[in-house]
């Protein structure tokens, strides 16, 4: 293959990587979405725990933030996806099938990132409940409102306010963390760039290409976490 430039190596030409690199970006980006709306449900439950949940839930819930936030993504995606895949193999041993069994890549960086993004949203959440002003609540109950009610017109939209800034501050950390997927052998945009710097001889500029790509992603992002900050605070004095 003839010697290519920058714009022409990654471009969807027929000799160009661009569509390569454009379905890393998309699995990336869905990676990045599963992970936060599994970090993002883990968070809550493990938030409403330590708000609301007895001594021994509470002390549960504190273990899982610190022991979470202490150990390096990496190690998680390491634990589930080689773990995962020596309790498959073992169990396909025990239906008579000798064969090794991979763990799913995508499901093991799904879990891991949603477990190691959950300790920290946990404590989003938790700091955000708090900062909503005990009036606010007093009021609602009462005006009369049952729990159920009270919980979706008053404290989760309330929550949500509180919260999106460090939402958006988690969402950036799990986007650089599906980066870490890629040891799997998961096809998404730093799988692909390795390749095509592998196959090409070009690592520069497949990893700028990445990184722009990211940063696009992250741009994007940021943009409409803006927008949704902006929804929950109407009417309140910027």
């Amino acid at each position: 293959m003839a010697d290519l430039g920058f714009l022409q190596t990654l471009s969807f030409g027929p000799d160009g990587w661009g569509p390569m690199l454009l379905a890393g970006a998309l699995m990336t980006v869905a990676l990045s979405l599963s992970g936060f709306l599994l970090a993002g449900a883990i968070g809550g439950v493990v938030c409403w725990v330590k708000i609301c949940g007895n001594r021994p839930l509470r002390y549960l819930a504190d273990a899982y933030t610190t022991v979470i936030r202490g150990i390096p993504d990496l190690l998680i995606i390491y634990l589930l996806y080689f773990g995962g895949s020596q309790l498959l193999t073992t169990l396909g041993k025990v239906f008579g099938d000798g064969q090794f069994v991979s763990f799913p890549g995508f499901l093991a960086g799904m879990l891991a990132v949603g477990i190691a993004a959950g300790a920290q949203q946990t404590e989003v959440f938790r700091g955000a409940f708090y900062a909503i002003a005990p009036g606010e609540l007093e009021a609602a109950k009462a005006f009369g409102m049952s729990t159920p009610v009270r919980i979706r017109r008053i404290i989760i939209p309330l929550l949500l306010r509180h919260a999106l800034p460090g939402m958006g501050n988690v969402w950036q950390v799990v986007l650089k963390a599906a980066a870490l997927v890629s040891v799997t052998g998961l096809a998404e945009l730093m799988n692909k760039a390795q390749t095509g710097a592998g196959s090409t001889g070009k690592p520069f500029d497949f990893y700028c290409a990445a990184a722009l790509l990211y940063l696009l992603i992250s741009a994007v992002s940021g943009w409409s976490l803006q927008k949704a900050e902006g929804h929950y605070s109407r009417g309140v004095k910027r």
